[in-house]
């Protein structure tokens, strides 16, 4: 498939059945284990390499004259709370999290530790069903789970964050981004885009991309993962 695909083609070309790509994601998390291990996909090892990045490339948007307020954020895709451990919790004086996966949110209570107090609520829905409150957040990360979106859900679920954003509020994604074209992973059930792709898609929704960093230090065989910062 081609770098310039047509807005929402991965639903009919690449995704065969809308329902069933969905389902088979959720019988692959059913298996993973409520670790950290199982969110790291057996990459445990990159687990401090990725932190560090997403911390440095957090601090670029909040804290500052013209930047995002540290109140309020959001952990989409959380798992059992990595991101909003390690990430968010020691800069948000609040953290909400959303997973599909209840077994995922009820060992974040655990997992997380003592700033578990500053986790407000947890969302147990999909992402494209989930609509988070209207003008809340200061931050949305949504890291590793936009591939579990077709095209238009992503679109629609960007639409839905944007919405939810306080003023001077920002959209962090940060996932894989294939070389050229979408490839579709059976394993899981998710694709993976190319960055044409996913400007395609995110002009759609009248979001910027304000800033684009790819992560240093990643193994040379797995796929590329960047950090887009949204507003």
């Amino acid at each position: 498939m081609p770098s310039t695909v047509k807005l929402f083609a991965l639903t009919s070309e690449v995704i065969n059945g809308e329902m069933q790509f969905y389902a088979r994601a959720k019988r692959f998390y059913e298996d993973v284990p409520a670790t950290e291990e199982g969110m790291m996909g057996d990459y445990l090892e990159l687990n401090s390499i990725d932190i560090e990045a997403s911390c440095v490339f957090l601090k670029k948007f909040v804290g500052g004259p013209g930047k995002s307020d540290t109140e309020y954020a959001l952990d989409c895709g959380s798992g059992i709370g990595r991101v909003s451990r390690y990430v968010l919790l020691p800069v948000f004086s609040s953290v909400d999290m959303v997973d599909m996966m209840d077994n995922f949110l009820f060992e974040a209570l655990s997992y997380i530790g003592k700033d578990v107090k500053k986790v407000k609520d947890y969302f147990c829905f999909p992402l494209q069903e989930f609509t988070p409150p209207i003008k809340k957040y200061d931050v949305i990360w949504i890291q590793w789970v936009i591939g579990h979106l077709t095209d238009t859900d992503l679109m629609l679920f960007l639409i839905r964050c944007k919405n939810s954003l306080k003023d001077n509020g920002v959209i962090i994604i940060k996932d894989n981004v294939g070389r050229q074209g979408c490839i579709l992973d059976q394993t899981d059930s998710s694709v993976i885009r190319d960055i044409d792709i996913l400007r395609n898609i995110i002009a759609k929704t009248d979001l910027q991309i304000i800033c684009a960093e790819k992560q240093l230090d990643m193994p040379e065989q797995l796929v590329p993962v960047w950090m887009l910062a949204l507003k």
